[in-house]
């Protein structure tokens, strides 16, 4: 495990991000054997403007015009700071050349405040971790020399429309130039790979502490007139990631089957006629920490989710959580979902869903959970930290 080392961290979240992020659940592992300098994002004019009602934001831009102190500490060996530097909104230039000079021009401001940060932690040397952040760290490496530069890459942005202009061209040079590429997923490592021979799959951490099979749950009151089996699913339930297809196939297939779907809509499933299904229950968003009573009562889970540029390459923490509660899950089949091996069903399209629910929900026994439970508790964030070091160390080598 890395110890001793000066750990800068910069990255598309602010810790003042009320969601939690695998970047900051990353800082944290770290912590606890490193010095780690989390700093936020710097601000943007656009994001001033658009966001400057939201507390978090109006309290980064009141440090950033009082100069306020701007270095705090969250807990021993962890320390959060806040740049006073204001960089420009460039992603809407279309001109690859124009956006260059003036990206650079923001890294370079982006830089002046990293440098800030460093002197005051008295950091000698350090490992720079960018968390995914494709533009306003690209040019970091060279302008501030770390120790070491590692890009970790855990979503496909380059097919989101923000970062699809200028970063289909940039993320692979940025790769190319760090010391390391990490990824959360096998598929990202392999495509990390193509542009970088120093890439590595470490892994992703969970934090499954809310998720406890071996105690009794509370039945929730909305649960208590649905009838079983219950096949279920908890997550955000966006047409860009879920399939409505297989949901309907499963609905009309299996119509002794309840299925309950916990999480909020966008507009098209708001729409969808899974609304008029009779066996199909949509039971809205839930507090984080009530969501293991829900799944304590499913039969079966299910991640039914749909296969594009953006989800390819995304890993199903949502299945880590079902595993946790010792859940038969059926899952579509992808690059990530390798890693759970037997211990989930995997459907290659719609119309394997019902015959995997059954099977799964015939095959459950208390070995099963065990296993699965076992399986969840080992995708942990020091799991991961720890497969991040040993990358760090053979690279090193090289």
């Amino acid at each position: 495990m890395l110890k001793g080392e000066n750990i800068v961290i910069i990255g598309l979240q602010a810790w003042y991000t009320d969601i939690g992020s695998n970047c900051k659940s990353i800082a944290v592992e770290l912590a606890k054997n490193n010095k780690v300098l989390y700093i936020n994002m710097p601000l943007d004019r656009n994001t001033m403007w658009q966001m400057k009602d939201d507390k978090n934001i109006q309290r980064h831009i009141d440090i950033a015009k009082n100069k306020k102190d701007n270095l705090f500490e969250i807990q021993p060996n962890l320390w959060n700071y806040y740049p006073t530097e204001i960089l420009e909104s460039v992603n809407w230039i279309p001109f690859p050349f124009l956006f260059s000079i003036l990206n650079k021009r923001n890294n370079k401001l982006f830089a002046k405040a990293i440098r800030k940060a460093v002197q005051k932690m008295g950091f000698a040397d350090y490992i720079l971790f960018n968390d995914n952040d494709i533009f306003r760290s690209f040019y970091l490496k060279d302008l501030l020399k770390p120790k070491m530069y590692i890009y970790y890459i855990r979503d496909n942005l380059t097919v989101v429309d923000y970062w699809k202009r200028h970063g289909k061209r940039v993320e692979p040079q940025h790769m190319a130039k760090a010391d390391l590429v990490a990824a959360n997923s096998v598929y990202l490592a392999e495509y990390a790979k193509q542009h970088n021979k120093n890439s590595y799959y470490i892994g992703q951490g969970c934090d499954i502490s809310l998720f406890d099979a071996s105690k009794q749950h509370e039945l929730p009151e909305d649960l208590k007139n649905i009838p079983h089996p219950i096949v279920g699913y908890v997550g955000a339930i966006f047409s860009l990631r879920i399939d409505e297809k297989v949901i309907q196939l499963i609905a009309k297939s299996l119509p002794d089957y309840s299925i309950v779907l916990i999480g909020p809509e966008d507009d098209l499933f708001l729409k969808s006629s899974l609304h008029q299904q009779p066996n199909v229950y949509f039971l809205g968003k839930k507090p984080l920490s009530s969501l293991s009573s829900y799944l304590f009562y499913f039969d079966v889970c299910i991640n039914p989710q749909l296969i594009n540029e953006v989800t390819i390459g995304n890993y199903p923490l949502k299945v880590d959580e079902y595993l946790a509660m010792g859940k038969p899950v059926v899952a579509t089949k992808t690059h990530a979902m390798q890693i759970f091996g037997k211990d989930a069903y995997t459907a290659e399209g719609p119309g394997e869903y019902p015959a995997l629910i059954k099977k799964a929900s015939q095959e459950d026994n208390a070995d099963r959970r065990q296993r699965r439970i076992a399986l969840a508790h080992s995708h942990t964030w020091e799991n991961s930290v720890e497969q991040l070091s040993l990358a760090i160390q053979n690279t090193t080598k090289h």
